[in-house]
């Protein structure tokens, strides 16, 4: 199969769809970040909030209060780029991973990174407290559940991906165990709500220190993923017409495993768990402009993005007391996967 035939097969992306699902991406992010800003307890106006940011590089006059500049620009701004981060990787990676496993109900989690990186962060909570203490062990227990994964896949120099999906339940459940048994241990009054609430997702705590190491993480992998969106596409033919290309496939794979890992470690060690978001977005996102990732994985990192910067907002504004983003990405990830799982089993388990 040669480098054309394949880009026949994806030529479907050039549709009315697609440039309709890029001029509201377009179009709605930055109208999504602007409402998101100003909208909380304390009310700032979308044309204030424009006019403070705008500040930061034109001479613009203040004219707006200085309880309002704080706001903005200290508490929500560091938490609403924090939420659009965290989308964009979590699409981009649910994207990349339902490519080259070819099934559309793979999601970031599969490969164990996920419970690892929760399991980082809890151990972090119960033993020193420290936010430095759970974005470092996040990120090395993140890392280290996809090379366990890594070493029970690999059987004679090959990790197929069967293997992998098995090796990466086994795993998460092997993290997810440990995790229970930190909350089984933990001091009711004093680290089992930090845990707890932790596990359940939030930006609450989103900082410039934290949005820095987010931003490395997930910054670095969405660009390697993007530079392997070709072999993304080969692989996503199957293996056989991979190698048939000249691809090395297990080299490939893990790349691509290994910068869903950095990815999905960063956001949890910033924001907590938060699910659905890698599975629910790329599956909706291909619907609508076609399965060639040169398309579809900024296409998933755009829509990622201002799907978890509107749960955010809501989360944070719907009541009162802030409600846990995996609560919120769950009551709509379940009935979307159960949609899905519908129509996969009505078409003899086949692609979306």
């Amino acid at each position: 199969m040669t480098a054309t035939v394949m880009t026949d097969l994806f030529s479907a992306q050039r549709t009315w769809s697609t440039r309709l699902a890029w001029s509201l991406a377009l179009l709605s992010l930055p109208a999504a970040a602007l409402l998101a800003l100003g909208t909380g307890r304390y009310e700032v106006p979308p044309g204030d909030v424009l006019r403070i940011l705008l500040a930061n590089v034109l001479p613009i006059e203040p004219s707006w209060p200085g309880a309002a500049e704080r706001v903005v620009e200290l508490i929500r701004l560091p938490r609403v780029l924090s939420a659009m981060m965290a989308g964009a990787a979590l699409g981009m990676t649910g994207a990349a991973l339902q490519g080259i496993f070819r099934n559309p109900l793979v999601g970031p989690q599969i490969i164990g990174v996920t419970s690892g990186a929760a399991f980082g962060g809890a151990l972090a909570i119960f033993l020193f407290g420290t936010a430095l203490a759970l974005v470092g062990l996040a990120f090395v227990f993140g890392l280290l559940a996809v090379a366990i994964v890594y070493a029970l896949a690999r059987v004679e120099g090959k990790a197929p991906a069967l293997t992998l999906v098995l090796a990466g339940v086994v795993v998460s459940a092997a993290f997810a165990s440990l995790t229970s048994l930190l909350t089984f241990l933990a001091d009711p009054n004093n680290t089992l709500a930090a845990i707890v609430y932790w596990l359940m997702g939030s930006f609450a705590t989103a900082n410039t220190s934290k949005l820095a190491t987010l931003a490395t993480a997930a910054g670095a992998a969405t660009l390697l993923l993007w530079l392997l969106r070709f072999r993304i596409n080969v692989l996503s033919l199957g293996d056989e017409d991979a190698m048939a290309m000249g691809i090395s496939v297990e080299r490939s794979r893990w790349l691509i495993l290994g910068a869903v890992a950095l990815a999905v470690a960063g956001v949890v060690s910033v924001a907590g768990v938060v699910g659905w978001v890698g599975l629910v977005v790329p599956h909706i996102v291909r619907m609508v402009v076609g399965p060639d990732h040169r398309v579809l994985l900024p296409a998933s990192a755009i829509f990622g993005a201002l799907y978890l910067l509107l749960i955010d907002t809501v989360a944070r504004t719907a009541t009162s007391v802030e409600i846990p983003l995996g609560i919120l990405t769950a009551l709509i990830g379940a009935p979307v996967f159960a949609i899905m799982l519908r129509r996969l089993h009505l078409k003899g388990w086949g692609r979306a």
